[in-house]
Formats: structure tokens, sequence, C-alpha cells
């Protein structure tokens, strides 16, 4: 604990941060963001937590094992989402320490946990995509977009990888599950495969290794991850807000709900301490993978391919993945049917 912290209580704590809020969110966020406080100050009763100051990454783990089993896997992150942005608003006033909003980790989404009308649609993959090649190539953010889009990989894989999991000769990546290494992936050992970029893909991560502004870092188990943060290996909570913000439209083609991009008062999910899953726009990796595989099946690439490739079940990719109109459906048949 930081010597510079001044005591706040748990409920003087929220009273500022909501009084704080208020005035900039809609009623039905500050009526959000009252109930999901009210939860974490009953688990400070409970815990006999009177002075935030004390407060530490174990002890938030637990508020989260606590309210896990009682809510939705996605009411709990929305709930966390909340709770970070407190903790942002507490670090300010120096009531907790700095940075301890990031050791809030959300259990990732169950496949299908999302609505299935949330995804990236293909043109707003495609021109974030031709963005970030004309004006930020070979950047982490084209790496972790194209990488996403691309493969649909889920973001616990997306994490895992090593610069060792690059394979030049076939222009692939290889994903390994390493539970005992800090890493794993959703399936276990059911989910290694090998996953094929192709040339021009490949180039785009071969360049990124050589970016100045990567970070080069080895992880505790003396491990080079392919994707790096500041701090190294990103969280899986580091990489949902990465995609949140590339997501957003306004970075393209300004803001369709009337908000100003140069004035951050119009807009909860713009400025330097934005959530940028407030924009109703934004989507979650989750949404990108759902978008994804949606384009994988729309350019006639076989289910039994697809399910192999993102690693899904074909009974999941059907119910919960596969967002193509009946429409779209027919045409794919109909260009299978035409080469009979």
């Amino acid at each position: 604990m930081s010597e510079d912290l001044m005591d706040l209580s748990p409920e003087e704590g929220i009273e500022r941060f909501l009084r704080h809020r208020e005035p900039s969110v809609r009623e039905s966020t500050m009526r959000n963001a009252k109930t999901r406080l009210r939860f974490f100050n009953e688990w400070c009763e409970e815990r006999d937590i009177e002075n935030l100051n004390n407060l530490t990454g174990r002890d938030l783990a637990d508020f989260v094992a606590w309210r896990r089993g009682d809510i939705a896997a996605l009411t709990l992150q929305k709930q966390l989402s909340t709770i970070r942005e407190a903790l942002r608003y507490w670090a300010d006033i120096e009531g907790v320490d700095d940075g301890l909003a990031e050791k809030v980790h959300a259990p990732e989404l169950p496949d299908g946990a999302e609505s299935r009308e949330v995804h990236l649609s293909a043109d707003r993959a495609h021109q974030i995509l031709d963005f970030l090649h004309d004006y930020r190539y070979a950047s982490r953010d084209h790496v972790v977009f194209l990488i996403l889009w691309k493969t649909a990989m889920r973001r616990s894989a997306l994490r895992s990888l090593d610069v060792d999991d690059l394979r030049p000769d076939d222009y692939a990546l290889v994903l390994e599950h390493r539970i005992d290494e800090g890493t794993k992936l959703k399936n276990g050992e059911d989910g290694e495969r090998w996953v094929y970029l192709g040339p021009s893909d490949y180039q785009v991560v071969d360049d990124y290794l050589d970016n100045p502004d990567r970070y080069e870092r080895t992880d505790d188990y003396g491990r080079k991850p392919l994707i790096t943060s500041q701090h190294g290996r990103p969280a899986g909570d580091t990489i949902y807000k990465w995609v949140n913000k590339l997501t957003q439209p306004c970075v393209l083609n300004g803001c369709p709900h009337d908000a100003d991009p140069s004035d951050p008062s119009t807009c909860e999910a713009l400025g330097s301490r934005a959530a940028h899953s407030k924009c109703p726009s934004s989507r979650s990796p989750h949404g990108l993978r759902r978008g994804s595989i949606t384009y994988h099946l729309n350019s006639d690439v076989s289910p039994e391919i697809v399910s192999e490739r993102c690693d899904v079940s074909l009974e999941v990719l059907y119910e919960h993945y596969d967002v193509r109109t009946n429409q779209e459906k027919m045409a794919v048949r109909k260009k299978q049917l035409e080469r009979i």
C-alpha cells in the first residue's frame, strides 16, 4: 500500500464515485452503477474491509469469485467494468493504489454467452484492416486485429502465442495449451492446432517483430510473448480493451450516435479514462470472433473446416456463431450447386 493514500471507506468511496459520474451519464447508467456497487459494498462488509486503501489484487480476485456463483458470465463482466471505473476514480483521489483496476480479471465468456446479434460485420472489419494497414502497419493494433479477424481465435489463444510459435515456412501460427506456464487454451489440449495465415498476412506479423515500437519482453517462464504490452504478456482484459477501442466507429467514420469526438463530455466512451465498451457500436473479441466465423462461412469455407480452424464444435457453431441471413446461406449453397 502506498504511503500517500488517504483513508476512504467503501461507503464514502461509492458515494464520491456516483456523485462524480452523475452529471455525465444517463439515468439508466446511474441506476446500473448503484446496483453493481451495492454488491461490492456488501462484499466489503462481509470481509470487514473498512478502508479501501487496503484493497489488493488478491482481494479483488476473491470478489470476482464471490459474485461468479450468483450471476451469468456476461452480467459479471458488466459488473466488473463498473468496479474498474470506480477503482480508477478512487486511485485519482488517493483512495487506492494506482493500477489496482487492472488487477480485476473477468472470467472469459463461454461460447454463445453474448447475443447472436452482437458481432462485427465483414465490411467494418475490412475497413479497420485497411486503415491499420495504411496508417499503423505492423503495429500491435494491426497484428492483434488481423490475427483475431483472420483466424477467429479466442483472446486466450492470442495471448498464449510466443515468438517461437511462428512457422515461417508454412505461413502459420501454432497454438499450444501451456497451463503450467501461465497460458491456456479454452479446450485444453483438444484446442491445440496449427493455424494458417497465408503469405501476406504472415508478413505483417513478421514485420511486427521488427517494429521499433514493439516491447521486447520475456515472461516469468522464460517465454517470449508474440503480442506484448509495456508490462509483458497482456491479460485477457487488456486485449478486450484494445479490441473495444479499435472497433469504435468514430476512429474511421465519425460517431453514429451523435457524440462529438472532439469533446469527451458528450460520450462516456471517449477520453483517456474512457470505457470503450460503453460505445454501442464497439465490439468485444467475442463479437469479432462471431463476425469472423460468419465471414468464413459466407466465403464458402465448409463448416467442418471452420470448426477445426476456430476450435468450435459444429453444434455450437450453428447455434451461436452462424449469424448469416437465410439469403446468405442460400447464396453459399448456390455457389456449391453451380459446381455440379
